[in-house]
């Protein structure tokens, strides 16, 4: 692999300690030290030197969930992920992604969607007709809300309808660049599906993002692709905990567990929105890894290729709920929700944002 000199360093500064092991929910969850940042750091660094084939390390490269949790926990100050995403670039470069990825990219080029048998929800096109008059607002759902969790994006829909605010929602949303990112990094298909999407956005004044990831994706590395994007921008969760006064929200004093995405928990600092709608329907019990300190509790993409380590993954945030006494697992994030919707947990349930202050 070619990587660059910024990458090689990264990989170089790496002592191969510790001190990432205890936080990576990969690791965690499938307990194999393949999974963990120092392991994967060593496997590219044998690659970088010429001693192993990148074909070799390609799986591994994609066990990688890029939540960034090992960075937050690194003392010596190095980047897995930044060299991670690198590493994949090379990867699509070389020809020599995992045919799991290299059929995700096929969706993608022929529908613009990386899911496998990507078909809209009758109830969604439905919710979206209502919403198709062009206002000042673009309501962006993101491609794992509309085709991996539709059904509670349809109840977003619904809860965005009851602030009375007037919005639009794209016919065809394009992919933010996002999920291509995560496949390729930061390559030319991805800073095109960026620019492609930047103009949709441009055509309104405010853009709600239902999806943190998207926002994360927008904000931090629109600008340096080149790519303005004029529009205000502004997750759901904050226009939600902004509003809460308009939709009449019952407190049941449920004990509920705010389960913080890490676009939103480390990358944006975004994590009081979606206390105080928590705080508004019940109790906020807290696990004892939030904020910034966050695990990822499944990812829609990751899901379509490690479907069981995801509901592992799962599984674990369920534990980490039921720790800190909640009844209620409260997600903000479509690509986590349309991981723990359909995993079973006794004591705890996961409800969306939508879920919980439509009840």
């Amino acid at each position: 692999m070619n990587f660059t000199e910024k990458a090689r360093k990264h990989i170089d500064s790496c002592r191969f300690c510790w001190m990432c092991r205890h936080i990576c929910p990969i690791g965690n969850a499938t307990g194999q030290e393949r999974n963990n940042a120092r392991a994967r750091a060593l496997c590219l660094s044998l690659v970088m030197r010429g001693a192993e084939k990148p074909e070799a390390v390609a799986e591994n490269v994609y066990e990688c969930a890029l939540c960034s949790a090992c960075v937050k926990e690194c003392a010596t100050g190095w980047d897995p992920v930044y060299f991670i995403l690198e590493a994949r670039k090379e990867l699509a470069t070389e020809g020599k992604l995992p045919s799991y990825i290299e059929k995700m990219l096929d969706n993608y080029e022929k529908s613009g969607c990386v899911y496998s048998a990507a078909e809209e929800n009758v109830s969604l096109t439905e919710a979206k007709k209502r919403h198709s008059i062009k206002t000042d607002t673009l309501f962006l759902l993101s491609h794992a809300a509309i085709y991996r969790d539709c059904a509670d994006t349809v109840k977003s829909i619904e809860l965005l309808e009851k602030t009375g605010i007037k919005f639009t929602v794209a016919e065809n949303e394009p992919s933010s660049g996002a999920d291509i990112r995560f496949l390729i990094g930061d390559t030319g298909e991805t800073q095109e599906a960026a620019r492609n999407c930047a103009k949709l956005l441009n055509e309104y004044k405010t853009v709600i993002f239902l999806n943190p990831d998207d926002a994360e994706i927008v904000v931090r590395e629109y600008k340096e692709w080149g790519t303005e994007v004029n529009a205000k921008l502004v997750t759901f969760t904050s226009f939600i905990a902004a509003n809460l006064d308009k939709l009449k929200v019952k407190n049941k004093g449920v004990a509920i567990a705010p389960q913080d995405p890490f676009a939103l928990g480390r990358e944006l600092n975004e994590t009081e929105p979606l206390r105080k709608i928590a705080a508004a329907a019940g109790k906020v019990t807290e696990m004892l890894n939030n904020r910034k300190d966050t695990f990822i509790a499944g990812s829609a993409i990751m899901a379509e290729y490690m479907p069981e380590v995801m509901k592992a993954v799962a599984l674990r945030r369920f534990g980490d709920a039921a720790a800190a006494g909640a009844e209620v697992m409260l997600t903000c994030s479509p690509s986590e929700h349309a991981v723990v919707k359909d995993v079973a947990f006794d004591g705890v349930k996961a409800l969306s944002v939508a879920e919980l202050l439509l009840e």
